[in-house]
């Protein structure tokens, strides 16, 4: 399982209310989809599983390793090697190009450098196979339209391969036909590494582009006094 969670719950900190979530079990090289309204904890599931934040109760698993066993750097390692992470506002270093965006995991990560060989030609491929044009290889970030960033930030969470990949509702900005055509090209990237993909949303119409789906509801429970 590439990833696996038992009775996972968030709390926020000096707040009784918290988020409890269903278990996940999702084969090495399947997808998940998880969507829910605002609120639901999209966004908090995927802190957890990228292990950015510990989960309150319950466990989770994410490459075979225990994330509550691990130290916060273990984690941050954990998370450079094998996780590729896509975020709703893209992230995008503002001074870098987009072919620098796109092969910076590999001078962060030692082991994705290695997996893709050549980072500078790596990164030209993904971007090809994106939809990138050459001419915006060497563009900074701002000079980027939503589209392109956006197919930046999935090329540099695909470079080097990583087993993982994690997308934050990167389609939010994104009008439909431009929508289904990026998660198309994500997964296709994805299938030819063999890495899993968990997309967060909140559109259930992209639920068809995958396999494993997951409804998150905006209940909370809130914690006895003792």
């Amino acid at each position: 399982m590439i990833i696996k969670t038992t009775n996972l719950c968030w709390q926020w900190p000096r707040q009784t209310a918290r988020l409890r979530f269903p278990d996940i079990s999702l084969p090495a090289g399947e997808h998940l989809f998880i969507h829910g309204p605002s609120g639901s904890g999209k966004t908090t599931l995927l802190s957890l599983l990228s292990g950015l934040n510990r989960a309150t109760l319950g466990s989770i698993r994410v490459h075979g390793q225990d994330l509550a066993r691990l130290s916060g750097s273990a984690r941050d390692r954990l998370r450079a090697d094998r996780t590729g992470v896509i975020f709703q506002q893209f992230n995008l270093v503002p001074y870098l190009s987009a072919l620098d965006n796109v092969t910076l995991p590999c001078r962060l990560s030692r082991h994705r450098r290695q997996q893709a060989g050549d980072p500078a030609d790596a990164a030209r491929q993904l971007m090809t196979a994106l939809g990138l044009p050459m001419e915006t290889f060497t563009r900074k970030a701002p000079e980027l339209s939503t589209g392109q960033q956006q197919r930046v930030a999935a090329a540099r969470a695909l470079i080097g391969a990583p087993p993982l990949i994690l997308a934050d509702e990167p389609t939010s900005a994104l009008d439909v036909v431009n929508r289904d055509r990026f998660v198309a090209l994500l997964l296709e990237q994805a299938a030819r590494t063999g890495s899993s993909v968990v997309f967060v949303s909140h559109d259930p119409a992209l639920a068809s582009h995958f396999g494993n789906h997951l409804e998150l509801l905006t209940e909370t429970e809130t914690e006895a006094n003792p």
